[in-house]
């Protein structure tokens, strides 16, 4: 059967730019050889934010005295908490299959391999072959947990993110191998449910890619959490004895053996480009991802890339903007590049981190004289209120036009924030146009107009 646009891949590029296609009134196909909604809904963004959800209920039980609320009895229930997590991940991906028999989007189940410019072969479970052509194929694949040759994941013992949200039972202790985001959100979750938890970063500071005051911020936070932290360490290797795990740690000069029952695996993600076609077609490639242009066309005719297998930050929210800008393209529409430099990011440990943006230091290594305004939440009523008050906001702006450059979250709620730096930033938003802008008393919101009044020490009230 003949397409206008098939994608291979239903992750939040796939299925969002398949709903824009039809949209646009185009003729759709996706291939899906696992769950729909790829593995954002179903094995990353969302069911991560349910555990953590749980874990943020269990955390206001154990300290509701501080509300002047008395419980009696609790226990945090590790297998009602995974399945309510696996619940909701189907509940969502059962939304995307909504979406796509509302939109007249055809589901193609199988694993999808190019098979020249305008064809597509499906290969189904059984191994049977189908293949459908199209006018333009895009790929939208995805990425997968990577394995570092010293740390081979046996799924058992040595774990990635997915065995992570599907446990059978809690483990006692917990080794994870890397603090980006989800190796901090699944430390942050099973800490709070009484895991003993250890967190080996190989750079100086956790989340090493946000602002260094951040990083810092959240390194003592995991710490009043007591979660133990390893930074500038690596792990070396991992023996099993004894059914425990004995890693094998190289820490500032020394070599220190760390022992847990399980042993996460959280160094980062590489794309999915093995056995889809990209050979024989003649793609090519940049620095093991695929080569694209401002509307994700690659160099072959009709065909496309977008998401974690194409340069950018590999997000969910990034991979959706990708899917839409090509898809008006094809449609003949004059989308706008998306702009990589105004790309929000979020992490969801206890307090959260949201940013935009340059952070200080790279404002100053890209030559600008910078104003920098900070507000602590220990000066906020609402986050005192909450009974959270760790955590900042903190706005990077260009001393000579006064217009904001960067903002670096870190507290309460932030995640839902930082939208208002984002569209600050499209609109080239100066510092007085945050603090001249009225927000709500009391809110954690305020705090951002708190901070552009701070650079210009210009004080306001708490």
């Amino acid at each position: 059967m003949n397409y206008d646009i098939i994608i291979i891949g239903s992750g939040p590029g796939g299925y969002v730019a398949a709903i824009r296609a039809s949209q646009l009134g185009m003729k759709v196909a996706v291939v899906e050889k696992a769950e729909i909604g790829g593995v954002c809904l179903n094995w990353g963004c969302i069911p991560t934010k349910s555990l953590l959800k749980s874990a943020q209920v269990y955390d206001y039980i154990k300290h509701s005295e501080n509300y002047g609320i008395k419980v009696g009895e609790y226990k945090a229930d590790f297998s009602e908490i995974i399945a309510r997590s696996r619940a909701i991940a189907e509940q969502m991906s059962k939304g995307v299959q909504y979406l796509f028999k509302k939109n007249k989007i055809t589901g193609l189940q199988g694993f999808g391999k190019l098979a020249g410019e305008n064809t597509v072969e499906v290969i189904d479970n059984e191994g049977k072959t189908e293949k459908y052509t199209a006018k333009h194929i895009i790929l939208a694949t995805g990425s997968r947990s990577k394995e570092l040759p010293n740390l081979k994941q046996d799924g058992k013992k040595i774990i990635g993110y997915r065995e992570a949200l599907t446990l059978e039972k809690q483990p006692e202790s917990m080794i994870v191998a890397g603090s980006g985001a989800i190796g901090t959100e699944l430390a942050f979750f099973y800490n709070s449910i009484g895991t003993q938890v250890t967190l080996i970063e190989f750079l100086p500071n956790v989340l090493p890619l946000e602002d260094e005051d951040v990083s810092k911020q959240i390194g003592r936070s995991l710490k009043k959490a007591k979660i133990k932290v390893m930074v500038s360490s690596a792990v070396e290797k991992v023996e099993i004895i004894d059914e425990k795990c004995v890693a094998t740690v190289h820490s500032k000069g020394k070599e220190i053996k760390v022992e847990a029952e399980i042993v996460l695996s959280a160094v980062g993600v590489v794309p999915n480009l093995e056995h889809i076609g990209l050979e024989e077609t003649g793609i090519e490639l940049e620095k093991d991802k695929i080569k694209v242009d401002d509307f994700y066309r690659t160099n072959v005719k009709n065909i496309y890339a977008i998401g974690d297998i194409v340069h950018g930050q590999a997000l969910a929210h990034v991979a959706s903007a990708e899917g839409i800008t090509c898809v008006e393209k094809i449609a003949g529409l004059n989308p706008a590049p998306v702009d990589y430099g105004k790309v929000p990011g979020a992490v969801y440990t206890t307090p959260e981190v949201a940013s935009v943006g340059l952070t200080e230091k790279q404002a100053v290594e890209a030559g600008y004289e910078v104003k920098v305004g900070k507000f602590p939440y220990t000066a906020s009523g609402k986050a005192t209120v909450a009974g959270n008050r760790d955590g900042f906001i903190k706005l990077v702006f260009d001393a000579k036009s006064d217009k904001l450059l960067g903002a670096h979250f870190v507290g309460l709620n932030v995640t839902e924030m930082i939208a208002e730096a984002v569209v600050s930033l499209k609109l080239g938003a100066k510092g007085h146009d945050l603090i001249k802008s009225i927000h709500p008393h009391p809110t954690m919101s305020e705090a951002i107009m708190e901070a552009a009044a701070a650079a210009y020490d210009e004080v306001i009230h708490i």
